[in-house]
């Protein structure tokens, strides 16, 4: 049996697929157990039960289609023409197209490859320092994680039995005290380094709305449709992914009808990837709560932290490094099931956490030393890799500031909820 587990962890460390690995590790656990194997495929096929899993892949899509789309450079053009006059104002709307296109395709990787080619060169066009520039710009690319409808958070809500509605809601104040503070510091460094500009003239304007009319209702579709009481999430996530479509391929014709099927298999390979780990993880979450893994871990981490406050302290320095080391999706699916018990244990608020938890991998993405949107940047600006390090951290202290907020401060996170939810 150990020698079988020693096989399934060498296999693990050569890169075999996170779900065969976690669901080996689930059949040899319950195995060791005495459990009949089976229940393993039970509790795999429990996840097609979830009704929220619908949203995933509908919402995976709308975001592949506004990626291939031109709706990115539409809507940079239109916060520029906002925005521009503003000092800092370029950087302060490279934060906001950024979070907006986070939200909608969860991916920073996607962020910074699609938005950095057109944002790096202006920005130093317009003479911002180039530190500065390249801090911004790799720092932003997963800034909108808070926001609905990001997947992240719909991973969350399915993983820990939490309602995605009241998750979208949560992640409102927290992601926009981090937009507010970011957009401080780009203004304060964009006065020192040019003043205001000319506001754009009036027709200008008028173009740049025209332009992007159609992407701008987007939000309210989903955030309205699902407050006011119109659409369920999974309904929500559909009228999304339609609407997306007839913009893009019918009013833009941005994408043809030739190039629809391979964004289609694109997307729908992104959803089977996270469904056979999501699959998978339930499995390992069944043993663990069969065996009572959480309340054992719970019963050691009490007898030397009784403060909660000291235990969220400890939390966040333990999520910083695994958004360091995992990918988001791996990190939900991994340490969820195990903290979730534990940080209600201490009377954390299940959406709270979910919020604490995001804004966490959101911030490790860019942690030196090996925070993946660091590569990415590198990677896409042909920079050296310590450059970047230098360039976030201004962006990382703001950051962290903000994580200290979020975790000792529940009412930024469950206020919404509670007036709305």
């Amino acid at each position: 049996m150990q020698f079988l587990q020693l096989i399934t962890l060498g296999l693990a460390v050569l890169g075999i697929p996170l779900f065969v690995v976690m669901a080996a590790m689930a059949l040899l656990a319950f195995h060791g157990a005495g459990v009949d194997p089976s229940v393993v495929i039970i509790e795999m096929s429990r996840l097609a039960d979830t009704p929220m899993l619908l949203s995933l892949p509908l919402f995976i899509l709308a975001g592949t289609v506004l990626s291939e789309s031109k709706a990115p450079v539409r809507l940079l053009d239109l916060s520029n023409v906002l925005l521009g006059w503003l000092p800092g104002g370029l950087a302060v709307i490279a934060l906001v197209v950024c979070s907006i296109f986070t939200a909608f395709t969860g991916a920073s990787g996607v962020t910074i490859f699609a938005l950095g080619g057109l944002l790096f060169p202006a920005m130093l066009k317009d003479r911002y320092p180039e530190q500065f520039s390249l801090g911004l710009i790799t720092t932003s690319g997963s800034l909108g994680l808070l926001f609905p409808p990001s997947l992240p958070l719909i991973l969350y809500g399915v993983i820990a039995e939490t309602r995605i509605d009241h998750l979208f809601l949560a992640g409102i104040l927290p992601g926009l005290l981090m937009l507010a503070l970011l957009a401080a510091y780009s203004i304060r460094k964009g006065a020192t380094t040019r003043g205001l500009r000319p506001p754009v003239p009036a027709g200008e304007r008028r173009r740049a709305i025209r332009a992007a009319v159609w992407e701008l209702p987007l939000p309210v579709i989903v955030l309205g449709g699902i407050y006011g009481g119109f659409f369920v999430v999974g309904e929500a996530a559909a009228v999304t992914a339609l609407y997306v479509l007839i913009v893009e391929m019918c009013v833009h014709r941005d994408i043809t009808p030739a190039q629809l099927p391979s964004i289609v298999v694109r997307s729908m390979a992104l959803f089977g990837g996270i469904f056979v780990v999501l699959a998978a993880s339930m499995a390992s979450t069944s043993f663990l709560i069969d065996q009572e893994i959480p309340t054992k871990l719970f019963a050691v981490i009490r007898e030397h932290i009784s403060s909660k406050y000291t235990f969220l302290l400890l939390l966040n320095v333990f999520l910083l490094m695994v958004g360091c080391l995992l990918d988001i999706f791996s990190a939900l699916v991994l340490v969820v099931p195990l903290i979730v018990p534990i940080a209600q244990g201490y009377g954390v608020d299940p959406t709270h956490l979910g919020i604490i938890f995001l804004t966490n991998l959101q911030i490790g993405y860019c942690t030196p030393p090996v925070g993946l949107d660091l590569f990415l940047a590198s990677y896409r600006f042909e920079r050296p890799i310590t450059e970047l390090y230098t360039a976030t951290l201004p962006f990382l202290a703001i950051l962290l500031v903000c994580l200290a907020l979020i975790t000792y401060f529940p009412l930024l996170s469950l206020f919404l909820v509670g007036v709305l939810g």
